[in-house]
C-alpha cells in the first residue's frame, strides 16, 4: 500500500506549538512534505523573515515527523499542489477568514482535480506570530542582523520602498507605518537618514554645514528605538582619507549602506540643479573614493552606492551611463541616478541603457520631482530601491507653523485641537513611557 503524500505550507520564521501541532496531525495521515515559503514569497505579502529561507529549512528539517521540505515560491500553493499531487493539505483553520481567504479556495478547487482532501486542524489557542514578532521588535536587533539585512530585501521584493528620517520620532513612524491593501500588509522597509533633513532639522543649511560627528547623533536616536535597515546619505563622502573612517564606523553601528555623490567643493543640493555653482568630481577621482571605501569595510554586507549627478548637472545620460559603468567597475554596490526633472523621461531613459549592462548592480531612484511615477512604473523601468527622500520633514514644517499662527492669532490653543494629537497618544508612541 502506497504512503499518503501531505502537504503542509509554512513560513517558519518562528517555530511555535502552533506548527508543531499541524506537523503532528499532518503525519498522522501520512508523509509530511512541507512547502516551506521563500524570503520573496512571504515578502509578497507581509515583512521580510528574521530568518533566511535556508536557516528555515534546517530548522524544520530536524522536525519530528517531517519527511522533506521544498520551497514554495509563491504565496500560491496551487504550482506546488499540481506538481506533487498530494493527497491531503493540512493547514490551521485560521485561514477561513482575512489575508489567506482566497489562497485557501483556490487550494480546496486544486485539491478537487485528483481528489485530494484539505484538512484543517483548530487553532492553537493562546499563540500569535503578529505578537511574537512584537515581542521582538521590542526587544530590538542587532548591528550584523540590521546591516545584511538590506541585501536580503533586495533579492527579495520587486522594489524596495524607502522613507526619510531625521530623529528617533521619525525613525519610529517608518518603522510602524503600515496599510493593509488588497489582502497584503504594505510596509516601508528602510529608512533614509538624508543629510538635508537633518540639517534642516537643525536649522542648517544642506551644504554638509553639519558634521559627522554631530549627524551620528541622530543616526543614534534612531538606531536605539528601531529595527529597519537605514541607509545613511553620505553628501560627498569627503576626502578618500576621510570618508574609510565614515564607512568603519557606520558599518560597525549596523547602518546598511551609505549613498554618496560624485561633486567636489562646497556641496549644495542637487535640486538646485545649475542654479547654483557646483561641480562634478572627475569619474577617475571618484572611483578612488569608491575602491577606498570598500577596501576599508570589513563584512560583506555592507553597500556603497554610488550617487550619479549627471543629469542634474545637465551632462546627459551618455555620461551618466559611463560614470555608472566605471563606479560599478571600481567597486560601487549599487547606482542611485538622480534627476529634477519633472517629466521623468530621462530617468526611464537612463533605465533602459542602464538595464543593458553586462554587469548590474542594485538600482536606486529617488523621485521627488517626477513623483507622478508610481512605484510599478520604477519597478519595470529596472529600479530596485526608491527613496521618498524628504517628505517627512516637508509635512511636519506647514502643520507645525499653522499651529504656531492659529494659536498666535485666537490667543488660545483650543482651535489647535483637531490638528493636534492628544498627549496620551503622543505618549503611547515611544516605548517605555508606560
Amino acid at each position: 500500500m502506497l504512503t499518503k503524500k501531505v502537504y503542509v505550507g509554512m513560513s517558519a520564521d518562528m517555530i511555535h506549538p502552533g506548527h508543531l501541532n499541524i506537523i503532528k496531525e499532518a503525519s498522522k495521515l501520512g508523509e509530511v512534505i512541507i512547502g516551506l515559503l521563500t524570503d520573496k514569497a512571504i515578502a509578497s505579502y507581509k515583512r521580510l523573515p528574521a530568518l533566511n529561507y535556508e536557516q528555515r529549512k534546517i530548522i524544520v528539517e530536524s522536525i519530528k515527523g517531517v519527511e522533506r521540505v521544498v520551497p514554495q515560491n509563491e504565496l500560491d500553493y496551487v504550482p506546488n499542489l499540481r506538481e506533487l499531487k498530494p493527497d491531503y493539505v493540512v493547514h490551521g483553520d485560521d485561514w477561513k477568514k482575512g489575508v489567506q481567504r482566497q489562497t485557501r479556495q483556490r487550494v480546496i478547487d486544486t485539491l478537487k482535480e485528483w481528489g485530494g482532501v484539505l484538512h484543517e486542524v483548530p487553532y492553537t489557542k493562546g499563540i500569535s506570530s503578529t505578537q511574537l514578532n512584537q515581542s521582538l521588535k521590542e526587544v530590538g536587533t542587532t548591528p550584523n542582523i540590521r546591516m545584511e539585512r538590506f541585501r536580503r530585501l533586495i533579492e527579495s521584493k520587486p522594489i524596495v520602498r524607502v522613507l526619510e528620517a531625521h530623529n528617533g520620532l521619525t525613525g519610529l513612524i517608518v518603522e510602524h507605518a503600515s496599510v493593509e491593501q488588497d489582502g497584503r500588509n504594505k510596509e516601508f522597509d528602510a529608512m533614509w537618514l538624508s543629510s538635508l533633513t537633518d540639517s534642516t532639522a537643525k536649522g542648517k543649511p544642506d551644504i554638509e554645514a553639519v558634521d559627522v560627528t554631530s549627524r551620528l547623533h541622530s543616526l543614534n536616536d534612531i538606531l536605539e528605538v528601531t529595527t529597519k535597515p537605514i541607509i545613511y546619505d553620505g553628501d560627498t563622502g569627503g576626502i578618500p582619507e576621510h570618508f574609510v573612517f565614515t564607512v568603519k564606523t557606520l558599518e560597525r553601528l549596523g547602518v546598511s549602506a551609505i549613498i554618496i555623490e560624485d561633486k567636489t567643493g562646497l556641496k549644495k543640493n542637487s535640486l538646485f540643479g545649475t542654479e547654483v555653482s557646483q561641480t562634478q568630481s572627475a569619474i577617475e577621482d571618484f572611483c578612488c573614493k569608491i575602491t577606498a571605501g570598500k577596501k576599508a569595510q570589513v563584512t560583506k554586507d555592507f553597500m556603497i552606492i554610488a550617487r550619479i549627478e549627471s543629469l542634474i548637472l545637465k551632462q546627459g545620460v551618455d555620461d551618466a551611463i559611463t560614470r555608472a559603468a566605471a563606479y560599478i567597475e571600481a567597486g560601487a554596490d549599487g547606482i542611485m541616478i538622480h534627476s529634477k526633472e519633472k517629466d521623468g523621461k530621462e530617468i526611464l531613459e537612463f533605465c533602459e541603457r542602464y538595464n543593458k549592462f553586462e554587469k548590474r548592480m542594485p538600482l536606486v531612484a529617488v523621485p521627488s520631482s517626477y513623483n507622478h511615477l508610481y512605484e510599478k512604473q520604477l519597478m519595470e523601468a529596472g529600479v530596485n530601491i526608491v527613496i521618498y527622500a524628504n517628505h517627512l520633514l516637508r509635512s511636519a514644517y506647514p502643520a507645525m507653523v499653522d499651529v504656531a499662527e492659529t494659536i498666535l492669532k485666537h490667543e488660545r490653543s483650543l482651535e489647535v485641537n483637531d490638528r493636534c494629537m492628544s498627549i496620551k497618544e503622543i505618549l503611547s508612541l515611544i516605548p517605555g513611557t508606560k
